[in-house]
């Protein structure tokens, strides 16, 4: 039978390493190969390639009209990104192409779009994706069909002047049970920058000021949200990727961080330029106290995939207020932290009332942030101490409490 001529028909996509799949951003050249393996000779019409990328989403929801009438709306939309055809073997005069039996190799090759792309992604409501399809076309037999996704990754560089801002805030909240005020309790916080990399750490400078008569428990969580837009609706996903646990701070008391670390996982890049889907992070610090909801305060973060310049000649002026040792970020950054919380446990009663005011939002899980195929090629950036300040400390400790100098 002719389909057993056909023994193997696959898509090898052209990578400088072996074994480690291609990587391709705006105005890359991807290029490859199409493999026919015939056991026996072979006539063929066509061999075609197409290249597609797409962002799309879908969701449904269910409707009430009534007691007893339920409808279910569904939500959708699409945006391209690359169309791109190319003929890889073409009948001459309407006669086929005989191929004898053997290996036999097509190459091809186009450019992706000059103007920005959106990077590759997976998400419970959407996806974002680029894949070439390959069809196969033989007199009196079926169009045989191939399809080979690749991996794109716009570089977000976050050595520019908006990413390198430091990010600060304050935000207070009376405590009170029913009518009965119990005092307030106030959260400043301040970071360096706004953008980071996977598998930096990030100092939290921060002050809690608890006027209460109940002690509070002060925490930090890296988020990550996924939004999801079609036809004028919104639908988001939750997740914490990353937390920290501060220390107790008891009634009428203040506590300060003069940078404890927070390391963030290999998640993937942040995804602002997409119409339809967003990828955005945000370092939330938080206060619980008992009896009542949280606190918090929340710091703009942008995921990037080119990390900090080592050289740079810029010097952070909240990361010089602190010096740090191996010793002290071995304590700070456990080898095997605790999994983060649901998400629906770091936000405000009146935030999740604001997000979605007509049902209770579920918990969220981690599903969504290392999907593939982006994360496979992600980079993990390894952490790298900061450089050691020589500034004085503006909260100075006991002599045999302070951490020494690297240098010393």
């Amino acid at each position: 039978m002719i389909f057993d001529k056909l023994k193997k028909f696959y898509v090898l996509f052209d990578s400088p390493e072996l074994d480690c799949p291609p990587v391709f951003s705006s105005g890359d050249v991807v290029s490859g190969r199409v493999v026919l393996e015939l056991g026996a000779e072979s006539r063929v019409d066509s061999l075609k390639l197409h290249a597609e990328g797409f962002a799309k989403v879908h969701w449904t929801e269910s409707r009430s009209a009534g007691s007893s009438t339920a409808y279910t709306q569904n939500y959708s939309d699409e945006v391209e990104y690359l169309n791109r055809r190319e003929v890889l073997l073409q009948a001459d005069n309407g006669e086929p192409t005989v191929l004898p039996a053997g290996r036999h190799e097509f190459p091809f090759s186009f450019q992706l779009p000059e103007e920005t792309l959106v990077t590759s992604f997976e998400g419970k409501h959407g996806s974002i994706r680029y894949w070439v399809k390959v069809k196969l076309h033989r007199p009196w037999a079926t169009v045989r069909k191939i399809k080979k996704e690749f991996t794109v990754i716009e570089p977000i560089d976050i050595n520019t002047p908006a990413l390198l801002a430091p990010q600060a805030g304050t935000k207070d909240k009376m405590a009170r049970v029913w009518y009965r005020n119990f005092g307030q309790v106030s959260v400043t916080a301040k970071i360096d920058r706004k953008g980071y990399t996977p598998g930096e750490v990030i100092p939290v400078f921060a002050e809690f000021d608890n006027s209460t008569s109940r002690s509070v428990v002060p925490k930090a969580y890296i988020t990550q949200t996924q939004t999801f837009i079609a036809r004028g609706t919104m639908k988001q996903k939750h997740s914490v990727v990353a937390t920290l646990s501060g220390d107790v701070v008891g009634a009428r008391r203040r506590e300060t961080w003069h940078g404890r670390a927070i390391k963030i996982p290999p998640v993937g890049p942040s995804i602002l330029q997409c119409r339809i889907i967003k990828v955005e992070y945000m370092l939330r610090v938080c206060v619980d106290v008992p009896g009542t909801s949280k606190l918090c305060l929340e710091l703009p973060l942008v995921m990037g995939t080119i990390p900090l310049h080592p050289f740079g000649s810029r010097t952070s002026s909240v990361s010089s207020q602190y010096s740090v040792n191996l010793e002290w970020l071995r304590m700070a950054i456990p080898e095997q932290p605790e999994p983060p919380p649901d998400y629906s446990s770091v936000v405000t009663e009146e935030e999740a009332e604001q997000r979605n005011p007509a049902a209770p939002r579920p918990a969220e899980d981690l599903s969504g942030i290392l999907e593939r195929p982006l994360m496979a090629f992600v980079q993990e950036f390894r952490f790298r101490p900061p450089p050691v300040y020589s500034e004085i400390d503006p909260n100075p400790q006991p002599v045999n409490m302070r951490p020494r100098c690297m240098t010393c």
